[in-house]
């Protein structure tokens, strides 16, 4: 197990190459190009993050926090503050333990997002991960605007070798799932994943059809477990972060999957995100493999960021 996570550290570690190039590198000229601590190097420094999609209140309170350390602990070399603000990017993605309290009862997985953010791939790895821990699994196909999104679906459970309960396109999304929670009820099945539609542009109708969808759950299946999961394309930056909060209006979210890490220089939207929403990224996609999508814990991702050794797992 420590070498599969040592595997995706090392992806992952690639997979933010252009992210580090943006943030990290500037930083680290900053650190070794100042010969003092003054505005001017914070300046910098709040430039570069910035600039790296790490959103200006989070960049603000990161520097903010630095400045206090900096004068509590006497430093005066700037390229000691590297390890210090290191540190703080840490503390302020750090919520506490991500819970995946559903991978242990009965419960039902919604997962939300815009089209063309990864959502349904997202959805056919997670349940590959959950039919791995031996999980009996259902995917409920509710995305039914568009009828590639019901055959994406389908050839993901046909991969992942996992149930698909759906309709024809056009059909009421709602009425998918309450189709969905009778098979999962009678089936005794662990965990039913449901995909939805992710209009944006048409937010009114959207969110009236994710409570209709929350109703049918509540009323058909109460003693479930609930997880609520918005996927954000990582690498439209400061775009996923507007998303989430609009999301948020409609939805209860208790989670974020944030995907195409790789090959994005945007990747300290992840900091922004988890600091600024307080809603913890769960999951991270940094590629295409049915494996790539992982776990999120905030330590390895500052350690990957600043190519620095995972940490060791009790």
């Amino acid at each position: 197990m420590e070498e599969k996570k040592k595997g995706f550290f090392a992806r992952l570690a690639a997979g933010l190459s252009k992210t580090r190039e943006n943030i990290v590198s500037g930083m680290d000229s900053i650190f070794s190009g100042f010969s003092s601590i003054d505005e001017d190097f914070y300046e910098e420094l709040e430039e570069t993050m910035i600039m790296g999609d790490m959103g200006i209140q989070t960049t603000m309170e990161v520097i903010a926090n630095l400045k206090e350390k900096v004068k509590a602990q006497h430093i005066k070399d700037p390229s000691e503050c590297r390890q210090v603000l290191i540190d703080t990017i840490r503390e302020k993605m750090d919520l506490g333990e991500n819970a995946y309290e559903f991978e242990n009862q009965k419960s039902v997985v919604l997962v939300i997002g815009v089209n063309g953010v990864g959502k349904t791939t997202s959805i056919g790895k997670l349940a590959d991960q959950l039919k791995a821990q031996k999980k009996r699994v259902i995917l409920a196909a509710a995305d039914t605007f568009r009828a590639a999104a019901i055959e994406q679906l389908a050839e993901w459970a046909r991969r992942a070798g996992v149930e698909l309960i759906a309709q024809k396109e056009g059909s009421d999304p709602a009425a998918v799932i309450y189709d969905a929670i009778s098979a999962a009820k009678s089936r005794d099945a662990d965990v039913l994943i449901c995909d939805t539609a992710g209009r944006l542009h048409n937010k009114k109708n959207l969110m009236e059809e994710l409570k209709k969808i929350n109703r049918i759950i509540d009323k058909e299946y109460p003693e479930a477990y609930r997880e609520t999961l918005v996927v954000l394309d990582g690498a439209t930056g400061q775009n996923a972060l507007a998303q989430a909060r609009q999301f948020m209006e409609a939805a209860n979210i208790t989670g974020i999957i944030l995907t195409k890490l790789d090959g994005t220089a945007k990747g300290g939207i992840a900091v922004a995100i988890q600091s600024e929403l307080g809603i913890p990224v769960k999951y991270v996609g940094v590629g295409e493999k049915i494996d790539d999508l992982q776990k999120f814990h905030s330590a390895d991702f500052v350690n990957a960021l600043f190519q620095r050794e995972p940490e060791e797992t009790t």
